[in-house]
């Protein structure tokens, strides 16, 4: 039997390095594990050193030529292609040297070592044939597996069997150091922190463009001149470098790399989704973080999540759906369609964790329109969740298309699960609105009687909550509480989300009644209750959402209610003025007018002006409409009646001292003390001349 020759050493690439140095260098847990040749190595060389020394004493012209008939890689391949035909066939194969498995195993490093040209040993040299690396590749896996497959066989070449199942090992670490920087974003290496990738490399590094293209990029990647990445997704496959991917993965697979291949592709697609997502600033914090932020905080991330979730599912995922499917196209479509499934899956119950914690976050009323705006965001993507999982047809499929459902259900469930706890919990913080109505008892009446800082807030939230009108009515619809069709019976029970705000606005104005018997003053009452009843009416008028829920009869029964708190001032307040007004035969006695009778009805109206003008002028009626109806109302009841009273009156007082004295007020100093009203300015009625 021949013996193996000292190779010539062949060019290698960075990726022939020692074990130790490559397992350092792939950064993660696909370590090949390099078969050592040492001993077979150095055994070669004694061979080689006899073969030389007999050469040199049989004539040392005789070399020459051997070494001008070195085979080209052509012709190792014709003699091997032959041995393996005949392998397949069952046939007793040609008889193959050691020397000859040897100088193949050499030619096939050649191919994979890094070429000074422009020459892409991954494109075909003719369109439509097999690429010439790619040919290689299968050339050497088919001849190991052929090797090993039989022991018998596999005796006879003990040296050779190590030589080619060790260049194939380092032809497979090449081809899976080229696979991952083909298909690693280039944002990962500066945007991803190297301890914590939230993937199964541990890690991301930068890897050596591949051989023949020298340091050009493979992608078109889109500068970005803030180095932050705005959020664009990960830059899109040019045709050529989908068609060397195709490649590299065929030859993985031809040599039952089938594994590494998956997992490579996962790992390096899941850290560009990563990488993608931290563009849009989006962390990925934990449970523990979400749980313990504050509001203010958590808002702007709930604001990042949702800006990255739309850019997954819209952006992100579609790219990789694409890129699977033409990279694994034809016979390995279903391995295409599985490993999008798993890589959407993990990528997709990442970002959820996010919506977990939040929902695991102490309820607060604040919180509500955030939790809306994430359950509306899941809602709106299962169409576009099952778009991705369906296959586009049975055929093919088989185990795999199984697969990949299993997965997409997985992922399905998840987003229903998670939305059904954002319902819930959006629900309960609707709910708990009651609660704070209830607790809020406070003793201490709102200065002048103005609108109530619960009314305020409550209104305008109630406002805010009926922009998501559709979404609560679904939110209530499937997460009703059992026992409201009991509590809302006849009113509301065929919308649940109606009859809880309603809830909630009987329950404002049960609290704004029982805060009016805080004042001592009635009139001041009434005042406080038409304040607060006008803010809730205009607000509800004023909004069509809201007021499509409360409904006409709701506002005309506050209308009714507001007037009627109108009349209840005015009788309060000038009731008691328009009486000294009057005369009530006690002023007028058979003729004669009563002078002393007379004085003390001048006296009791200026005093009862001055003190309206002094408290009145305190209180505070903020909607102008209000206010000036108010005023209006007034002036049309007191100042024709004092007018008409001092016109009877007012000559029966002598001109000079008396008449300062007993009449202090015009019809227009009167008029204008009616304006002064409800500005919340107390002031004293001035001394005013005739």
């Amino acid at each position: 039997m021949d013996r193996i020759p000292v190779p010539v050493a062949p060019l290698k690439s960075s990726s022939f390095s020692a074990a130790t140095n490559r397992e350092d260098k792939l950064a993660r847990n696909l370590s090949l594990g390099p078969i050592k040749l040492n001993e077979h190595i150095k055994e070669a060389r004694v061979e080689k050193a006899d073969s030389n020394a007999g050469g040199d004493a049989g004539g040392g012209e005789d070399g020459a030529p051997e070494e001008a008939s070195e085979p080209d890689f052509a012709t190792l391949s014709a003699e091997i292609d032959a041995f393996l035909a005949a392998h397949r066939g069952g046939e007793s194969p040609p008889p193959v040297s050691e020397v000859t498995l040897d100088k193949f195993a050499s030619a096939v490093e050649q191919e994979i070592a890094p070429s000074e040209g422009t020459e892409d040993k991954w494109v075909p040299e003719v369109p439509g044939e097999v690429p010439p690396l790619l040919a290689a590749i299968k050339r050497i896996a088919a001849l190991s597996s052929a090797l090993t497959e039989n022991q018998a066989e596999g005796a006879k070449y003990t040296i050779g069997v190590h030589r080619v199942t060790g260049v194939l090992h380092r032809v497979m670490t090449f081809v899976e150091d080229e696979f991952h920087a083909l298909l690693e974003d280039p944002r990962v290496a500066k945007t991803v922190p190297g301890g914590d990738t939230g993937s199964a490399t541990g890690g991301s590094m930068r890897r050596p463009p591949s051989f023949g293209h020298g340091a050009e990029p493979d992608r078109c990647v889109i500068p970005s001149s803030d180095g932050g990445g705005a959020g664009e997704a990960s830059p899109p496959f040019l045709p050529e470098t989908v068609d060397r991917l195709r490649a590299m993965a065929e030859a993985m697979f031809a040599a039952g790399y089938d594994t590494e291949c998956t997992e490579v592709f996962l790992v390096a697609r899941r850290n560009a989704l990563d990488a993608s997502l931290q563009s849009l600033g989006y962390e990925k914090p934990s449970i523990d973080d979400v749980v313990k932020m504050p509001w203010e905080a958590l808002e702007s991330e709930v604001a990042t999540w949702i800006k990255a979730f739309h850019h997954t599912v819209e952006v992100g995922l579609p790219g990789e759906r694409d890129l699977c499917a033409r990279v694994f196209a034809g016979d390995r479509e279903g391995l295409g369609r599985d490993i999008f499934a798993d890589l959407a899956r993990c990528t997709m119950l990442h970002v959820l964790n996010f919506t977990e914690a939040v929902a695991l976050t102490k309820r607060a009323a604040e919180k509500l329109f955030k939790v809306l705006d994430m359950y509306e965001v899941i809602r709106d993507v299962a169409p576009v969740v099952d778009a991705f999982v369906a296959p586009p047809g049975d055929e093919a499929s088989g185990d795999q298309g199984g697969s990949a459902a299993a997965a997409l259900a997985d992922l399905k469930y998840e987003l229903t699960s998670v939305r059904s706890r954002l319902g819930e919990s959006a629900a309960a913080i609707f709910c708990d609105l009651e609660s704070s109505i209830r607790a809020d008892a406070g003793k201490q009446p709102v200065p002048g009687g103005a609108v109530h800082p619960l009314t305020r807030y409550l209104m305008n939230y109630l406002k805010y909550a009926c922009e998501y009108k559709n979404t609560l009515e679904q939110v209530f619809q499937e997460y009703r509480r059992p026992d409201d069709d009991e509590q809302h019976e006849g009113g509301g029970a065929g919308d649940p989300f109606a009859a809880q705000l309603m809830e909630v606005m009987e329950l404002l104005h049960g609290n704004l009644e029982a805060k009016s018997r805080l004042y001592k003053d009635p009139s001041l009452s009434s005042i406080f209750l038409m304040n607060n009843g006008r803010y809730m009416l205009q607000k509800i008028r004023g909004s069509p959402e809201i007021n499509a829920v409360v409904g006409e009869a709701w506002s005309r029964k506050r209308s009714t209610d507001l007037r009627q708190y109108h009349k209840n001032y005015q009788r309060e307040t000038w009731s008691r003025v328009l009486n000294l007004l009057r005369d009530d035969g006690v002023i007028t006695v058979k003729g004669h007018v009563q002078k002393p009778v007379l004085k003390e009805r001048f006296k009791q109206f200026n005093a009862a002006m001055d003190e309206i003008q002094r408290t009145q002028g305190a209180w505070v009626v903020s909607d102008e409409q209000l206010q000036s109806e108010l005023r209006v109302s007034i002036a049309a009841v007191i100042v024709p009646a004092y007018r008409s009273f001092l016109g009877r009156f007012a000559q029966h007082f002598t001109a000079g001292r008396q008449t300062e004295k007993y009449v202090k007020l015009s019809g227009e100093d009167l008029e204008a003390i009616i304006e002064e009203l409800f500005d919340g300015n107390a002031v004293s009625m001035p001394r005013r001349r005739m």
